[in-house]
């Protein structure tokens, strides 16, 4: 509260989230902390009357069909990851009158690996094993960056998917080793033979194709495809 109110600033743009989804299994309480934070947050943009925007996540959604999600869709997250995301930006939108929410999805930045314990593999062994039957929307940084600096300078407040093109897991783990100059071999295998190897992890959407309509509808500027060029 105290630094916002001295800053006196026109919006905020909130990034900060415990993104570990495998750890916030068996870490719940510090998953709340960090939704309280987002809730600590909104409580001041609320009484300053100042625009807020959340940075969220696909995982609020439970991944299972086959067509891209919808901003407004019914959340059905099935992990601690998800619900707490999802509780974070129900207390933004119950909270702040002027908001904005952006679900992203994997994010990456140019010439440089899509997970670091990935890239970590790959650079020892040469090879790494990639999940083909999960599909969802890269989020670059680029275009992500250049589209809050859009939003956040409107008033078309509401939520929003903030992504990429849709692209299989595999292909982008590929196409990033590639950009990155890494001679690493992406052996494609089934989300059961992955889990099956790497056991304890939370449970991945199979589909986080997430619609971008809402982003046209609006005005603003879609994304690049997935694929980095």
């Amino acid at each position: 509260r105290r630094v916002i109110t001295e800053a006196k600033p026109d919006a905020v743009i909130h990034c900060a989230a415990y993104t570990a989804v495998d750890a916030a299994e068996q870490n719940m309480e510090l998953c709340r902390k960090s939704m309280q934070r987002n809730e600590n947050i909104a409580e001041v943009c609320k009484g300053l009357d100042i625009k807020m925007m959340y940075i969220s996540t696909d995982y609020v959604f439970n991944g299972q069909g086959t067509r891209p999600w919808e901003p407004d869709d019914h959340r059905g997250t099935t992990h601690a990851y998800g619900s707490v995301e999802d509780e974070g930006e129900l207390a933004v939108e119950e909270l702040v009158k002027k908001f904005f929410i952006a679900d992203r999805v994997g994010i990456w930045r140019e010439r440089q690996e899509l997970h670091q314990d990935d890239a970590a593999r790959g650079k020892e062994r040469g090879a790494v094993s990639v999940v083909d039957d999960q599909i969802g929307s890269p989020t670059c940084t680029y275009d992500l960056a250049r589209l809050l600096v859009d939003m956040i300078q409107s008033d078309k407040y509401g939520r929003y998917h903030a992504t990429n093109e849709d692209l299989q897991l595999d292909e982008f783990a590929v196409e990033i080793f590639k950009q990155a100059g890494m001679d690493v071999k992406v052996t494609p295998v089934s989300t059961a033979e992955y889990t099956a190897a790497y056991p304890g992890q939370a449970k991945r959407p199979m589909n986080s194709r997430i619609s971008k309509e809402k982003l046209s509808d609006k005005g603003f500027e879609r994304f690049r495809p997935g694929r980095m060029r």
